[in-house]
């Protein structure tokens, strides 16, 4: 294969309504704000990345070129995308500090992306996975959801066979939570598979305790728990798997990677939960690995961590929160029968859609009134 220096970039601005609101006990959000980053290399193929903005519109696209152009691209322009994937850099000084549009995560993708494509090898099988599937919880983001839409979408998870479900928790009533999950138990019929709950930090370690006490008198057996008190307080997370050996304590989405190691080094999780970083994210299952401890996939840009779920040892969760990304891609990842498929093409296997290019690009940020209604995808059966 010819080598993959970089050569050049495009970027293009999307946003649209959502099909509904999405959050959790401390945020919530009604539209997408997403840039498409492309990476182009001198053979002219196409490395793919997505940056994302939850609760503010982005700057409008000149703004955006220009960001790239200046803060980033001198770092990228003819190097090896492989080189770039494996390099590790020396976090110090003035070098530690965020970009002023967070590209970090898709220029991840990006480059990983081209690496792998001109590897000729999907992602999953260059980062050495053995295996071609991996199971997937439905995720709601329910928080905000009448009961109506919260029952719809459970009930429509339950149909289409995920293998177990999360909902988000931590309304200042405990009685809701529990409503919540009577509700989950109707709309799924009870099928037995794992429940998991998700409180966002919204409980103190007292209060998790009680809430866990609560829905078991109430006959819900939690399989997890994820992120109940303070991503840092590791002392309280070990706490709560002692008192609570029969669910498990899944922690780590709002740490970095050193944060990860010293979650890990505390004994403060059973489950590390990692997201969408490639580079981050195969160390932080190494890492995992070294104390035994199972690492879990939240929620990554169109579930492209399926590539990374797929490569770790041990992993049984990949999450699925049916949000309206999918007509951003050619062809996103097949989920059937409660798995996830990764691509056999080269690369990650996403492919931005010229048709969401010309129907969907907005270069000027716009009012929540001039959004044009949320995009429709159906996932073939």
């Amino acid at each position: 294969m010819p080598a993959s220096r970089i050569a050049d970039f495009r970027v293009t601005r999307f946003q649209f309504r959502r099909d509904r609101k999405v959050g959790d006990s401390q945020v919530g959000a009604t539209q997408a704000n997403i840039v498409a980053l492309e990476l182009i290399d001198e053979a002219g193929r196409v490395g793919l990345g997505f940056v994302q903005v939850l609760f503010q519109p982005l700057l409008p696209q000149g703004n955006i070129e220009w960001a790239f152009r200046e803060e980033v691209f001198p770092a990228l322009e003819g190097q090896e995308s492989g080189a770039l994937a494996l390099r590790v850099g020396r976090p110090r000084g003035g070098n530690v500090r965020r970009m002023l549009i967070p590209f970090e995560e898709a220029i991840q993708h990006a480059v990983w992306d081209l690496f792998a494509q001109s590897s000729g090898l999907p992602l999953w099988r260059l980062l050495g996975a053995q295996r071609r599937t991996v199971p997937v919880y439905a995720s709601g983001l329910d928080f905000h959801l009448s009961d109506h839409d919260f029952t719809e979408l459970f009930g429509r998870a339950a149909q289409e066979d995920y293998r177990g479900y999360k909902i988000k928790v931590g309304h200042s009533l405990i009685e809701r939570d529990l409503h919540r999950l009577d509700l989950l138990k109707k709309a799924t019929g009870n099928d037995g598979r794992p429940v998991m709950i998700d409180a966002n930090e919204a409980w103190t370690a007292a209060e998790t305790r009680a809430a866990l006490a609560l829905f078991e008198r109430a006959g819900h057996r939690i399989y997890w728990v994820e992120d109940p008190i303070p991503r840092d307080d590791f002392d309280g997370l070990r706490r709560l798997r002692l008192a609570c050996p029969d669910t498990r304590v899944n922690s780590g989405e709002y740490l970095d990677l050193s944060g990860k190691r010293k979650l890990l080094q505390a004994e403060a999780c059973d489950m590390l939960n990692v997201h969408g970083q490639v580079s981050d994210v195969m160390r932080a299952g190494w890492l995992a690995g070294e104390h035994n401890v199972e690492v879990t996939f939240g929620n990554s840009f169109l579930e492209i961590g399926v590539n990374m779920a797929l490569a770790l040892p041990g992993v049984r969760w990949l999450e699925y929160s049916f949000q309206n990304f999918e007509h951003l891609v050619e062809e996103p990842y097949a989920i059937r029968d409660g798995l996830i498929h990764g691509h056999d093409r080269p690369g990650h296997g996403l492919r931005l859609s010229e048709a969401a290019r010309a129907e969907h690009h907005a270069p000027e940020p716009l009012a929540e009134a001039q959004l044009p209604p949320a995009p429709t995808w159906v996932r073939p059966a």
